[in-house]
């Protein structure tokens, strides 16, 4: 899976999951998604859930921080090292 398809894919699921109003294709991948889509801390769980069953990772507690919920270049980082 090339990288710009695992960012399509995050973006999929996060307004998927969140119901959110958005075109995925539009969704910049540097955008912060806290400031721009109103990401809350329920929202950030469902992140993680959905992050977990699409791409069979895991999240340990030292993985949680504000920076890795940022943005879509962020998550795709994480999810490619925790992948490898």
């Amino acid at each position: 899976m090339s990288d710009q398809q695992l960012k399509q894919q995050i973006k999929e699921m996060i307004v998927e999951r969140l119901f959110l109003d958005a075109d995925p294709a539009e969704m910049g991948d540097d955008e912060n998604l806290m400031e721009n889509y109103g990401i809350d801390s329920v929202n950030l769980f469902e992140i993680v859930v959905g992050l977990e069953e699409q791409f069979e990772i895991s999240f340990e507690d030292e993985d949680f921080s504000v920076d890795l919920f940022a943005n879509v270049n962020s998550l795709a980082d994480f999810v490619e090292r925790k992948r490898s």
